[in-house]
This record gives structure tokens, sequence and C-alpha cells, in this order.
């Protein structure tokens, strides 16, 4: 198995053992080893009170594709460290894909920066994970 089929399984596992709610909306759009896209189409239910998309949803579609980038390589890691900015809003009805990127990995820990945009290419939000490796797979292959 190619290190990009291992990514690809490892984040379908995760995937298939989310919760229903975690995982609502989200659809996983590609993994290879380091990195990940997930989309996540957007529904009225999702909005704010001033009419754009909950943060917490956008929080949640990057912290997913960091999840599944940081985990690529079948070594189980937590996230031991986030930030987000929120740059544009997210409207319903629009697919927002989160873009996760590995940027430097040394002993047990990672840096993964997440991109979210809109469907007109525009950064909705900006994220940045710190990931904890735990010693231990994922998957037992």
């Amino acid at each position: 198995m190619t290190e990009d089929e291992l990514a690809w399984q490892v984040a379908s596992a995760m995937r298939a053992q989310e919760g229903s709610h975690a995982g609502a909306g989200l659809t996983l759009q590609a993994a290879r080893a380091g990195y990940a896209r997930v989309a996540l189409a957007t529904t009225p239910e999702m909005l704010n009170g001033h009419g754009t998309l909950h943060g917490g949803a956008i929080f949640t579609l990057a912290d997913t594709a960091f999840a599944y980038a940081c985990n690529s390589r079948n070594e189980a890691a937590v996230a031991s460290q986030v930030s987000i900015v929120f740059l544009s809003p997210g409207r319903a009805g629009e697919t927002l894909l989160a873009e996760a990127k590995e940027v430097s990995r040394e002993g047990r820990s990672g840096v993964y920066q997440v991109t979210v945009t809109g469907e007109d290419g525009r950064v909705v939000a900006a994220f940045q994970g710190l990931s904890r490796f735990l010693g231990r797979p994922v998957l037992a292959l």
C-alpha cells in the first residue's frame, strides 16, 4: 500500500467513526500523506444570528481536515493547540472547502495549515493546528 492509499484508508476509517452531528454535511474529498481536503455543504440551519455561517461550523470543517492530515501516516495524533482567523462570512447554500497541509513534523509534534475557501475562491478562514502524536497507530494493519 502506498503512503497516499494509507492516508485515504485512515481518513475514511476516522470519518466512519465520527458521530452524526460532528460530521453533518462533511465530505472527504482527498487524503494523502500530510494532506487532506474536506468539503462542507452548508444549510440554513448552520447560520448564526447575523445570517452568516456559524463560526463553529467553519471551525469543525477546518478541524476535521486538520485531523485527517495529521493522522494520515497512521500515527495517532490529537490537537494540542489550534487557532483560527475568520476572514469572510460563509453563506448558506454554498460548499466550503478546507485544505489541510503539513508544514512541519518534528519528534512528537506536527504543524498544519488549513485554508477554508468559498465557492468563489475567497478565503473564509485561516486555521493553524499543532498536533501531538500518541505513539500508536490509528489502524491496526
